[in-house]
């Protein structure tokens, strides 16, 4: 007997008929002679809905009643579950984050988990239930309900399995794996058996919206085996696991990110420590900054460039902006028609050339590199967001050709 825990998004919940289908797989699991512990999303655009529903009422309601709300969107979909369940003849019970034990930190929209304390699931699963647990949410040390952000629920289902040491983790989603590319986007796109976690954890950094990052570094953590695959279509999905199991593909996929945006300092005086100073700045503001590009000094000055996420671009203007003249800097000015587009892979390390490649694929493409980012299993590069889609094209058709798929 295995312990296996399922995760479904909101799409594979998002109505009547999803939601029988998806009590179809989990008590299929279950008369296998599974324990079964089931993590849901809000149903389809739900969680949408409850922000609008909020901004109705109040625009600039306090974080604390916005997770009060939100957190009722799980707690539908897992009773509704449960109720599908039982019309299938299972045992079953449905519990809330706090319920099952998820205790978190304060920071009400993005609450991190603190520690689960499994102790009403274990209950639960000796008298031989299945468990569907609400994702996404958890209680923190004033007894308040708190959300873990988008994705909360990827991370949940892995928290899950690592505290009661699962002999795997599916995450069911809307796409049957991980692929190459976009497979909207990209037709000769492939989906890869498997996947290691680094190799995920930066896919799912740069724009692959398979999974939550903060998912696969837990699951790397405490070293839990992931599937992702599809709740439509039954089939096999991309196994995500360490490297060092599996052979390593040269390039494991392209990825890109729109949601991001270009900051340039001009005129910065060419002497130490005002990279330091700028930055600083903007890690006490909790601002997270990615492609760093510093000019070759010249008559005295440089420009300092780097990209932020789209939602933090006007905490990052107003946080400079005021420093600007103290710096003797010339002047501040941003871009947000930019994207960034990746590829990744661990087998990159031991292969020289592969950024000469990706580089060669853009200027066949005609497209202009405007950054450069790279590290041992990664390159990315900032590119005119009317280009990303063109880009990732470009590159998958130069590393993925039909014999390498």
């Amino acid at each position: 007997m295995s312990l296996i825990v399922q995760k479904f998004g909101g799409s594979s919940v998002a109505n009547a008929e999803r939601i029988f289908n998806v009590a179809d797989i989990v008590t299929g699991t279950y008369k296998q002679g599974n324990d079964v512990v089931v993590v849901v999303s809000a149903q389809g655009d739900t969680t949408d809905d409850l922000i609008e529903k909020a901004k109705e009422i109040n625009p600039d309601a306090s974080k604390r009643e916005m997770d009060m709300l939100l957190t009722a969107g799980e707690q539908m979909s897992a009773s509704l579950l449960a109720m599908a369940i039982e019309k299938l003849g299972c045992p079953v019970v449905s519990l809330l984050g706090w319920q099952a034990g998820f205790l978190t930190s304060s920071a009400y929209g993005t609450a991190r988990i603190k520690r689960v304390v499994p102790d009403r699931i274990k209950k639960e699963l000796d008298k031989k239930n299945i468990v569907v647990v609400t994702g996404f949410q958890g209680v923190n040390r004033y007894n308040d309900m708190t959300t873990l952000g988008r994705g909360g629920s990827d991370t949940s289902a892995v928290a899950i399995a690592a505290v009661m040491h699962a002999d795997l983790c599916q995450i069911f989603t809307d796409v049957d794996g991980v692929y190459t590319a976009d497979p909207r986007k990209v037709p000769g796109a492939k989906k890869l058996k498997t996947i290691s976690y680094n190799e995920m954890l930066e896919l799912a950094t740069l724009g692959a919206q398979v999974l939550n990052n903060r998912s696969v570094e837990m699951a790397m953590k405490y070293n839990i085996e992931l599937e992702v695959l599809s709740s439509l279509t039954r089939e096999p999905g991309t196994i995500v696991k360490e490297a060092n199991k599996m052979e390593k593909m040269l390039i494991s996929g392209v990825a890109k990110d729109e949601d991001v945006a270009r900051i340039s300092i001009i005129g910065v005086p060419d002497r130490p420590g005002l990279a330091f100073k700028i930055f600083s700045k903007l890690s006490a503001k909790k601002i997270n900054v990615d492609i760093i590009l510093q000019s070759i000094g010249h008559n005295g000055t440089k420009d300092i460039s780097f990209t932020v996420g789209k939602s933090n671009l006007k905490d990052a203007i107003d946080t400079l902006t005021p420093y600007i003249e103290v710096l003797g800097a010339s002047s501040i000015v941003h871009d947000e028609n930019v994207a960034k587009v990746s590829i990744v892979g661990a087998g990159m390390e031991s292969h020289p050339g592969v950024a000469a490649e990706m580089f060669e694929a853009l200027f066949e493409a005609n497209i202009n590199i405007r950054m450069i980012s790279t590290s041992e299993i990664k390159i990315s590069v900032l590119i005119d967001r009317a280009d990303a889609d063109r880009a990732v094209t470009a590159i998958h058709n130069k590393f993925f050709t039909p014999d390498q798929l």
